[in-house]
């Protein structure tokens, strides 16, 4: 049997209890743990510096003492580049495209779960470990499972759906078999500053949490005005640019109409932003692109399943049909109201996830 001592494992600190509290618990385990913090980009002209939220100047310095406390060496690593590179830019293409990215898919695929884990297998570590609320269990033949987070209100696995067999098996969540209350009563026991932090939250590299200012000084294109229309084509006024629109919003809209009107379109080709009633609102169908399977293989056949659409929403009933080219269309039971291009659609059995895509269209 191997011996934990001989087993290093890297944890990606972050400087916030449970990123501290996955470390401490690999330390009492018994693992060569070691820590590692990206250092990311952020815009150069926000308030206070040009510091990504996950890692500021005190977050690193939270992470420093966290690993001096439990007496792991500390790195970290550049990313400044490759984050810029593959996630803002993505952010800022997406939102010329007239969808609503996830950013923060994207860095698990891209970033955390290749350019780190690929830089602590370089380290001759076996695992990267991180504070996400999530589950992973390998079965007798071999295969890993992704499973929600024991704490539902806390639970991550939606925004780990990128990730497959290669990355499940060096891949190690501590904290995901327990309830953040838990945890941070772990980061007290082991005497960790960080036992009462809050978390953060919201898109990273944009200081102000304002993602039209950023667009609008980082790609002033996408503010250009245009027609706001019905389906029918009539014209209603004049939107201030497509980013500052999501599919379902109500408020804002600028229009007068006798009835309530809702965003239930985004052309980015026309430029037109289309609204309608509520009961144009709701789709049944969506498909999506870009699927990865948790397995590895689609499905030979279509299957009944849980859907999530958004990062905080349940999972509802559907009938999932896996396409060719990783896509997938999604029938849902009941019509939804939000359904967005650019997100994400995350297929659920029970508690373990399947796999999930990007959103192209709804219908």
């Amino acid at each position: 049997m191997t011996n934990k001592a001989d087993v290093r494992v890297v944890v990606a600190m972050s400087g916030g209890v449970d990123s501290s509290v996955a470390a401490a618990l690999l330390v009492e385990q018994g693992y060569d743990v070691v820590g590692m913090m990206m250092r990311l980009w952020s815009e150069e002209t926000m308030a206070g510096g040009a510091h990504n939220r996950c890692c500021t100047p005190d977050q690193m310095n939270d992470a420093r003492r966290i690993a001096a406390k439990l007496g792991i060496p500390f790195y970290v690593l550049d990313t400044k580049d490759v984050f810029r590179n593959t996630i803002v830019e993505f952010f800022i293409d997406q939102h010329r495209q007239g969808v609503t990215p996830n950013p923060c898919m994207e860095c698990n695929r891209h970033i955390r779960f290749r350019h780190l884990l690929e830089n602590a297998l370089a380290m001759d570590a076996a695992y990267l470990a991180t504070g996400h609320y999530a589950r992973v269990h390998q079965t007798d033949d071999g295969q890993y499972h992704l499973y929600t987070g024991m704490d539902s209100h806390k639970d991550q696995s939606y925004v780990l759906s990128v990730l497959g067999q290669t990355q499940l098996a060096h891949t190690l969540f501590p904290v995901g078999e327990f309830t953040k209350p838990q945890v941070r009563d772990f980061a007290a026991r082991f005497g960790l500053p960080t036992a009462s932090k809050q978390d953060s939250q919201d898109l990273c590299f944009i200081g102000d949490n304002n993602y039209r200012r950023f667009l609008s000084d980082h790609a002033p294109d996408v503010m250009r005005p245009g027609p706001i229309v019905r389906q029918t084509g009539e014209v209603l006024g004049e939107h201030q640019g497509l980013v500052n629109y999501t599919i379902g919003q109500r408020k804002g809209l600028g229009v007068n109409s006798a009835e309530p009107l809702y965003v239930i379109g985004i052309n980015s080709t026309a430029n037109t932003l289309v609204v309608g009633s509520a009961s144009e609102l709701g789709r049944d169908r969506l498909t999506a692109s870009r699927v990865n399977w948790v397995s590895g293989n689609a499905p030979a056949t279509p299957f009944r399943a849980g859907v999530k659409i958004r990062y905080k929403a349940a999972p509802v009933p559907a009938l999932v049909e896996p396409l060719p080219d990783n896509r997938m269309a999604v029938t849902f039971e009941t019509p939804l109201r939000d359904i967005t291009p650019g997100q994400a659609a995350v297929v659920y059995h029970d508690d373990e996830v399947l796999g999930g895509g990007v959103i192209e269209r709804s219908q």
